[in-house]
């Protein structure tokens, strides 16, 4: 259920251009005749800030959180202003290993034990939250929650519950495509455009 305060959203996205349709073809090689461009949202302080907002108050309801978990590089900026905002540490995953210094892939001090809250913009099938989980249960972390702004409801949730993880999402993109109807910001067409693909 979108919140009150995730109303915000829609309005966002519509004054950054952050949503676009067309043809897209997605990280993982599908096509989507819509797009979330959240990477454009901190070139908009106040939009930005209006964002990490919700990302704090969807964050305060998990459980225990020791350590932010930014995922590259979409989640690197939300990850790491949150981890500002709520005074906690932040770590990310390399997307390859270095090849100087110590030749690590955990950025950060990670401790076995910590519990770490995973952030990306979007989920999609879930397979980059994924690979970034794989590596930091490796350095001994342990991942039971993951935070994004918009679930394009793709698959990506249930792939993480198998995998023991709750995502917690600022809304869904059925949600964000009613609301922004509701506003009259899309039309019909784009509001069948958004919902298409969605995965019971």
């Amino acid at each position: 259920m979108l919140k009150s305060t995730g109303k915000e959203l829609p309005k966002i996205l519509i004054h950054t251009g952050a949503l676009k349709f067309g043809v897209f073809t997605l990280s993982g090689g599908k096509l989507s005749p819509y797009y979330l461009d959240l990477r454009i949202v901190p070139s908009f302080p106040d939009a930005f800030r209006s964002s990490i907002e919700l990302l704090v108050e969807e964050a305060r309801r998990i459980r225990t959180i020791d350590k932010i978990g930014g995922i590259p590089t979409g989640g690197l900026p939300w990850g790491s202003v949150l981890a500002y905002s709520l005074s906690k540490p932040l770590v990310y995953v390399r997307k390859e290993v270095k090849h100087h210094g110590r030749e690590k892939m955990v950025e950060g001090i990670l401790a076995p034990g910590d519990r770490v809250l995973l952030v990306d913009d979007v989920i999609t099938t879930g397979h980059n939250i994924l690979a970034a989980l794989q590596t930091l249960r490796a350095e001994g972390g342990v991942i039971e929650d993951a935070l994004v702004l918009v679930d394009r409801e793709e698959g990506g949730r249930a792939r993480l519950l198998k995998e023991g993880v709750t995502l917690h999402s600022v809304t869904r993109i059925s949600e964000l495509a009613q609301s922004l109807l509701d506003m009259d910001a899309i039309s019909q067409s784009q509001f069948e455009e958004l919902t298409t693909q969605l995965k019971k």
